[in-house]
């Protein structure tokens, strides 16, 4: 069977990211599966419409993966014996184009692909063991789905100094799933434009702030009966939100009080700092006494909603 792909070979990265922008790429399915921990659906589903600008443009963790790709995969080579190429295509899937592949390498003379990957120093205990983190391995499924190769290699150079490389069999039940929740995110939430569950993201506060900037003076609405557990939530998470603050605080001044006079402290594991810092910035009061015509020109006004919650006696 045919797959449909397009060139990549001339395309600058942000023509890259645009291209990839119109489906689901491999990096797309473990956010879209709830596994990936640093980008939720609703971020996603931001960037697929068009309402925020691809990610990766100005990403240095991104950036330096992309760099230490060609050495991951010669270093693959070495290491396993294989011989590997780049495909220069973005591959589609035959019965849904809008689910696209951009394999890092083929594995010359195998029905396999290569994923190359970097990863903190801090990340080494995920890659521990034969398994793969589950974002990586879903990720891996989706092109193995996509270009209808029967296995993949993952490489990985974690911390810079430490190289590990693994062997993943095709796995078509869990194709099918990632599929199929690709095809949801993709038909319901893209095209038909249903946003998914707000979280807790950056990304979320954002576009409420931009969507509903201002309120309409004096309205009231009845929530439904249903918030009122959401309430109760609220309260319960603020509670422990304070101890986890005062638990915190009680943690970092009985370091402070063992690095008294130092800047850093160090264990096995961590390093501690508590470095001198200054700055510099307008004293408004003294400016207002001193210099109030000045003072009133450089006032700036700006609107913002405050959010409040607080219990009827």
């Amino acid at each position: 069977m045919a797959i449909n792909a397009v060139c990549t070979k001339e395309m600058s990265r942000y023509e890259w990211l645009l291209e990839r922008a119109k489906g689901i790429g491999g990096s797309d399915a473990g956010i879209i599966l709830g596994v990936n921990q640093f980008r939720t659906p609703f971020e996603l589903w931001l960037e697929k419409t068009g309402q925020v600008e691809p990610q990766e443009t100005d990403n240095e963790a991104i950036y330096w993966g992309n760099q230490m790709e060609n050495v991951v995969a010669k270093e693959f080579e070495k290491r396993t014996g294989k011989k590997v190429r780049r495909t220069n295509f973005m591959y589609s899937h035959v019965k849904y184009p809008f689910i696209k592949a951009n394999v890092d390498r083929l594995v010359v003379g195998e029905s396999a692909v290569l994923e190359c990957k970097t990863a903190s120093a801090y990340l080494a205990k995920e890659w521990e063991g034969e398994e793969v983190p589950a974002s990586y391995l879903v990720q891996l499924q989706h092109y193995l789905g996509v270009t209808e190769k029967e296995k993949g290699y993952i490489a990985v150079l974690v911390g810079g100094n430490k190289f590990i490389w693994k062997e993943v069999e095709r796995d078509q039940e869990l194709i099918d799933m990632i599929f199929n929740a690709e095809k949801h995110f993709w038909e319901y939430h893209v095209l038909q434009g249903h946003a998914p569950e707000l979280d807790g993201s950056s990304a979320a506060e954002k576009y409420l702030k931009e969507k509903y900037d201002r309120a309409e003076k004096d309205k009231e609405i009845v929530l439904p009966s249903d918030y009122k557990d959401l309430l109760v939530q609220y309260e319960k998470v603020k509670s422990d939100e304070k101890l986890i603050k005062t638990a915190k605080t009680e943690i970092e001044n009985k370091l402070k009080e063992a690095l008294k006079d130092a800047e850093t402290g160090i264990t096995d594991q961590f390093i501690v700092t508590w470095k001198n810092q200054s700055r510099k910035s307008v004293d408004s009061k003294a400016l207002k006494e001193k210099f109030p015509d000045i003072y009133k020109k450089v006032l700036k006004e700006s609107y913002f909603r405050k959010f409040a919650v607080k219990e009827i006696n």
